[in-house]
């Protein structure tokens, strides 16, 4: 028998497919690449803990069905920032439950514990999961199982609910114990996993999404740099370090046009292809202030498709007021 998970990469998930490897029945990690996992890429972690314990890894790429289908109409609404986290969880479960056949599946399983997240996993929030998910007799939360009512791999004796566990709330310490004993190594310690359910992202997104509509390919370009919003409506996004000007440098998004200063050090920008005049000079005079240049001495700033002069600021405090 074979059954799939849901694997976000985090303890909890691992767990909770030992636990059902541990019966004698096969694994396959499915990993729901929304978008908005994380700000690097997680593959190589994901794969080394599913070595461990010995299940497959397959990555699920659903992130234009996510921003078609769950993002901006969330039934059942967001949490504190801009996290639909119910309709984010069925609708995982309903992409995972159309691969059961081809994978040859009987069941799926998540690493959810009742009581460790305040929206999604209440034991009303995953009744409404498992409605969403339109398999909801299929999936098995072997962390929490023995809390919540027997679902058909239990009734049937698939596996043996006995050897399933009743952890609840948000304390890891049972958690912390059984990767101890399965002697699991470089697990990622307790957190979020999410950017929608940070403050500072979700600003970003919502600022996004009021100038222009999202795809895809400008999910990235919010993960990475500082980022301004001009007056006339121009989007300014500035690198901080290497890592993001690599980011930048790699964005697929046509929304921006690669700029940097021409005749002075300073970080790889992107720029609002529909920008005002006015926006352009006042982003040309940023992106000076930001690189290495002197007060009162003119700069190049080429923006691929035409280039602008200009002068640092005094102080970046006067660029405070664009920030988001």
């Amino acid at each position: 028998m074979k059954a799939l998970a849901l694997f976000s990469g985090g303890l909890d998930s691992v767990l909770a497919m030992k636990l059902i490897i541990d019966q004698g029945i096969e694994v396959i990690a499915i990993n729901v690449n929304t978008g908005f996992g994380a700000t690097t890429s997680r593959d190589e972690h994901m794969k080394f803990m599913c070595e461990q314990i010995g299940a497959k890894l397959e990555i699920l790429d659903l992130r234009d069905e996510y921003l078609d289908e769950v993002l901006f109409d969330p039934k059942y609404g967001y949490g504190k920032n801009f996290n639909p986290c119910i309709d984010c969880h069925g609708f995982m479960f309903r992409y995972t439950a159309d691969l059961l056949k081809k994978y040859d599946a009987a069941f799926m399983i998540s690493g959810e514990v009742v009581g460790q997240r305040p929206m999604s996993q209440r034991k009303d929030a995953m009744i409404q999961v498992q409605k969403l998910s339109e398999h909801d007799d299929l999936i098995v939360r072997p962390l929490c199982a023995k809390l919540l009512a027997p679902t058909k791999p239990e009734r049937e004796g698939w596996i043996n609910r006995e050897k399933l566990l009743d952890i609840s709330g948000r304390s890891r310490s049972r958690q912390l114990q059984l990767a101890k004993e399965i002697g699991l190594k470089d697990f990622e310690p307790p957190a979020g996993g999410c950017l929608l359910t940070e403050e500072k992202f979700s600003d970003r997104l919502r600022d996004f999404t009021k100038y222009t509509t999202m795809d895809k390919n400008d999910i990235d370009t919010l993960k990475a740099g500082r980022h301004l919003r001009l007056p006339d409506g121009a989007k300014l996004i500035i690198g901080r370090d290497k890592d993001d000007n690599e980011k930048l440098k790699n964005t697929t998004s046509d929304k921006y046009l690669r700029a940097r200063v021409l005749d002075a050090s300073g970080p790889f920008c992107l720029f609002d292809k529909t920008a005002t005049i006015s926006d352009k000079q006042l982003a040309t005079n940023i992106i000076i202030t930001y690189a290495r240049t002197q007060k009162d001495k003119l700069y190049t700033v080429d923006f691929t498709d035409y280039q602008l002069q200009g002068q640092k600021f005094d102080s970046k405090d006067q660029l405070q007021q664009y920030f988001i």
